[in-house]
């Protein structure tokens, strides 16, 4: 019998001997009805066979078959129809779905023990497979990345147990690849060109033939356009298709971010033309079914340099409580499901912050028009309107299409300097003056006021998490460089429109979730037991506890949090515990809020930069249009039916592809930002060289300690080579650093004086070394419990307008993993790290954390921090501000 051997799979028969198997296969009538046929009916003129029952047909015969075999089971015989076969096979394999191998013929993956997943490098050459099912990754060796890029989307397999004890994997094909361009430095070496990739997970430097250099220098910031991916024997060749600058150039470092992360940023000519086409005038047939709310005195909250207005707000007392509105732009009018404005705002997934500079999810001409919340404007809205009581309870809620009339457009410090009472007399006056300003709304937003501290004293007692976290922002010159780096100071007017917005995505959650329709929900799960129990092993030496036992509920967090609310080290004790928290994600399933304290939660707050709030605004549009009475919708009547079709074609298939896409745009935009602010950041040290700062130890790791400098919010890396000449050892529980012969202990929150010794823009990288004795006047000690708490006896993140944006992310979570690099670190070269002449151990172990993190934010500080926003709120999307 002839056979093939596929590289790391199995061998597969090209001719079964007679009565085998695959023949008795071939030859048996397939009779049984595809169970999804009427589905696929309703979705293609010519209904081909589901892919569920594809896989049940190869499930059945148990090898591998060809095309044509299959269409003969399938009862396909029309060219249109083996032609729709095919295509949907090559569909499902490139989806990960089923493997073709040499021969032609198909086989299931699981079968051959692969698995479909996602390549994520390192710096040092190596790389991890990601299984798409969550299971556990695999090491890629550096041999077996020179197969792939970092985000490639590959079929892989476990190998065996490598000599470190990881779980080794091996590449078996590429599914799908995750760039097309590379964006990096050029260089000229002896004649020969080379590209540097600026995405420090793609370790192989790229060939660039002397014909496709386009005129590049050696040094500039350079678009390459892959011509030949890498291979084992082959490194990868690019020609140069766009020129970008060298470190002078203005918003340099944004372009080098939106390509290196493939941030789309161009529209599409059709995108173009039918955003066009849409005219901000409001027609009486768009009025028909809606609410006429414009009389309401609603009000838009938002910072000083916001563009975009999705939100507005209007609350009034009723009875002992109050009536809440919270109107959000009606995005699901303007832009159609089968639109190349929906398919662009998919691609996309939500609007990128950056620091001076947005990437909007839909054109300007929407999100900063038709579709802003503009004063004194007419809008199409979908308003939810809540029943309050005085305890802060919600006790009803409706949903209905309306129009409203902003009736001001204030800003955070405007509300909270209305609001917050002031105990010197110039910021008395001031907020005289500010009422008499604004004299016709000061009642209103009294009232606002006065329901926001009942709903944030309700969440108190519900046990919600609120971290005390230092979110900062960029000023910048005339000349875009950084000017200096305030902090953000959280106001009651942030806290106002949190509160405001949870309440109204809590309420769509609900109503979603008794529709029984398949809809994305925002999930944060409570802390995995790994990492409670390295967050109780670091409390207990601080002789802290957390109750909960192995389940612990955001109560037991909050009284944590509570008990070192006075304590100095306070900021640094939040970040840890956030770090413990799990990543919060979009999915189809619900499995509530952990840090927010809700069964149930999604986002509705903000279709205009997230599009998970676009499918739920389309969802409630199709209930508010359908036919079954619900006492949570208002329907004034006169509006035209929407069939399910026309505005929410989607299935349970659907919202978990959905999910998991704009889980992944999310954490890219995350990361693109972070990017650019440590670019930013290294660029403002740069002149800084030399300079001492006193600072504080944010994060301790077996490699080194980072410091933030003190008033400037800007980490760098003291390398455990630039520490006093000893050896040190370093404990992955309390996160110390202990010198072997002269006993010098660094931990969080100790205080240092330090120099800025070297900058590196490429590396993003900040190095720092101690100034003398490097630290300064100890804080008075605090007594350690000598008895650990046992994590057996022991008694997210969301997203945008609230507290929640970025919060969960995977790059982070790699990044960040401190406590297990310090273990291995500490279990392998770290057991005796000596402080000269081990730099080489140095670096292994930089490369193991992550060496990304060495730069101004450590990467798990920007989890942390990003966590922080998240577990706070998670009502909108605003840059950070709103989830």
């Amino acid at each position: 019998m002839l056979s093939i051997c596929y590289p790391g799979l199995v061998y597969w028969p090209l001719m079964s001997p007679p009565g085998s198997k695959q023949q008795f296969f071939m030859k048996k009538s397939r009779t049984s009805k595809d169970p999804f046929a009427e589905r696929e009916a309703k979705n293609y003129a010519e209904p081909i066979p589901s892919r569920e029952f594809i896989l049940s047909v190869l499930a059945e015969a148990g090898v591998p078959v060809d095309h044509q075999t299959l269409c003969e089971k399938l009862g396909l015989q029309a060219d249109a129809e083996v032609e729709a076969l095919r295509r949907r096979l090559r569909a499902m394999g490139r989806d990960g779905q089923l493997i073709s191998n040499r021969r032609g013929l198909y086989g299931l993956p699981d079968r051959m023990e692969l698995a479909k997943g996602r390549v994520q490098g390192n710096r040092d050459g190596a790389g991890y497979f990601i299984p798409a099912d969550g299971s556990g990754d695999l090491y890629l060796s550096p041999t077996e990345m020179q197969k792939a890029f970092d985000g490639d989307t590959v079929l892989a397999r476990f190998v065996g147990i490598g000599s470190r004890g990881r779980r080794e994997g091996m590449i078996v094909e590429i599914l799908q690849r995750q760039f097309t361009q590379v964006v990096g430095r050029y260089y000229t070496d002896q004649g020969i060109g080379v590209l540097v990739a600026a995405n420090r997970r793609i370790a192989q430097e790229i060939l660039v033939p002397d014909n496709a250099s386009h005129g590049a220098s050696d040094g500039q910031f350079v678009v390459g356009e892959i011509t030949t991916y890498p291979s084992p024997r082959h490194k990868p060749i690019a020609k140069i298709v766009e020129i970008l600058g060298d470190t002078t150039t203005p918003g340099l470092e944004i372009d080098i971010a939106v390509r290196s992360y493939d941030l789309p940023f161009q529209w599409p000519t059709q995108v173009k033309r039918e955003a066009a086409r849409i005219d901000g005038a409001i027609t009486e047939a768009e009025l028909a079914g809606r609410q006429d709310l414009r009389q309401l005195p609603f009000v838009t909250i938002d910072g000083e340099d916001a563009k975009d207005f999705d939100d507005a707000v209007f609350a009034r007392r009723a009875g002992g409580g109050w009536q809440l509105y919270v109107a959000i732009a009606d995005v699901s009018h303007y832009v159609d499901v089968t639109s190349a404005l929906d398919e662009e705002a998919t691609k996309r997934g939500n609007s990128v912050y950056f620091p001076g500079h947005v990437i909007p999810m839909l054109p300007e001409s929407l999100s900063n028009g038709v579709c802003s919340l503009k004063p004194d404007e007419d809008r199409l809205v979908m308003v939810c309107e809540m029943d309050i009581d005085a305890s802060g309870e919600v006790t009803d809620y409706r949903f209905c299409e309306a129009v409203i009339h902003s009736h001001a457009r204030l800003t955070y410090t405007e509300v909270a300097e209305l609001l917050e009472p002031d105990d010197v007399e110039m910021g008395r006056r001031l907020q005289e003056r500010m009422k008499k300003r604004h004299e016709s709304l000061v009642d209103h937003l009294q009232t606002l006021y006065g329901l926001y501290l009942s709903l944030r004293e309700a969440r108190e007692r519900g046990g919600a998490l609120d971290f005390d976290t230092t979110e900062t922002r960029i000023v910048f010159g005339e000349d875009r460089r950084i000017r200096e780096i305030v902090p953000v100071v959280r106001t009651c007017a942030h806290r106002l429109i949190e509160e405001c917005m949870l309440c109204a995505n809590v309420a769509a959650a609900k109503l979603l979730q008794s529709s029984g329709l398949p809809v994305l929900y925002r999930v944060h799960e409570g802390p995995s037991r790994e990492k409670l129990e390295a967050l109780r092993d670091y409390l207990g030496e601080l002789g802290l506890h957390l109750a909960g036992g192995d389940k612990p509920r955001p109560s037991d967090y909050q009284k944590l949090l509570l008990s070192i609310a006075e304590r100095p080290d306070a900021h640094l004790l939040h970040t840890m515990v956030i770090r413990s928290m799990m990543q919060a994600v979009y999915q189809a399933e619900n499995v509530g809020h952990f840090g927010l304290g809700f069964a149930v939660y999604t986002h509705f707050t903000s279709p205009i930069r997230r599009y998970p709030d676009l499918l739920v605004h389309r969802a409630i549009r199709f209930l508010l249009r359908g036919k079954k009475q619900n006492p949570h919708l208002l329907r004034p009547g006169g509006a035209p039916a929407l069939s399910r079709p026309k505005i929410y074609p989607y299935d349970q298939n659907d919202m978990t592809s959905l999910g998991e896409s704009c889980s992944a745009t999310e954490r890219r935009a995350d990361a693109a930002s972070y990017d650019v602010v440590d670019w930013l950041k290294c660029e403002y040290m740069q002149s800084r060289v030399g300079d001492e700062f006193d600072g504080t130890v944010a994060t301790v790791t077996g490699f080194g300690l980072f410091v933030e400098l003190d008033g400037i919010y800007i980490e760098g890396l003291v390398h455990i080579t630039a520490l006093d000449n000893d050896y040190y050892h370093f404990d992955a529980i309390s996160h110390v650093l202990t010198g072997e012969r002269t006993g010098r202990r660094y931990r969080m929150g100790d205080s240092v004086r330090v120099q800025v010794a070297a900058v590196s823009l490429d590396e993003r990288k900040i190095d720092l070394v101690m100034v003398g004795a490097g630290r300064r006047p100890e804080r008075p000690a605090r007594e350690k419990n000598t008895t650990r708490t046992s994590a057996n006896n022991s008694p997210d993140r969301s997203s945008g307008r609230g507290p929640g944006s970025g919060t969960e992310k995977k790059a982070a979570k790699r990044g960040k993993k401190g406590s297990k690099a310090g273990k291995k670190t500490a279990g392998r070269g770290a057991k005796n790290v000596a402080s000269a002449g081990r730099k080489a151990s140095g670096k292994s172990a930089k490369a193991k954390a992550g060496r990304r993190s060495s730069g101004p934010g450590a990467a798990g500080r920007k989890g942390g921090k990003a966590a922080g926003k998240a577990v706070r709120g998670g009502a909108g999307g605003k840059s950070g501000s709103r989830s």
